[in-house]
């Protein structure tokens, strides 16, 4: 598994935000699910300070592609969450748990994301947590 790509979702599954900074390039574009690209680590951390107060998240299942060359890889996971605090627009929040398939995919240069996109399935969520 590539490195940067390991020790970015270690840094996830630890809570770590600044572990996953350290994996990205000071321009990173964050392509979101369902929202704006941002573009840097500041926005990155804003997301990250953001997620972590509406939903506690643990990835399983991790399978890791990497393209030649190790310019690009992707990654499938599932999503083990709590859904903690509501986050705007989106259903009342009160502890609901969710499973959800997902996927990333980055760029690198030099050892660093330049790129992280994450898609997940909004609707599957939404129900999910509309039942829970």
């Amino acid at each position: 598994m590539n490195q940067t790509v390991k020790s970015y979702f270690d840094a996830f599954n630890a809570g770590d935000v600044d572990g996953m900074l350290a994996c990205l390039s000071d321009d990173v574009a964050h392509h979101v699910n369902e929202g704006q690209i941002r573009t840097g680590k500041d926005k990155f951390a804003a997301f990250c300070a953001h997620m972590s107060r509406c939903y506690k998240e643990n990835l399983t299942d991790i399978v890791v592609f990497e393209a030649q060359g190790g310019t690009r890889a992707a990654a499938e996971f599932v999503v083990n969450g709590t859904y903690l605090e509501t986050d705007g627009g989106l259903p009342d929040a009160h502890g609901q748990t969710y499973r959800l398939p997902a996927g990333s995919f980055f760029d690198l240069k030099d050892g660093k994301f330049t790129r992280v996109t994450t898609f997940y399935n909004l609707a599957d969520w939404t129900k999910q947590v509309s039942n829970g």
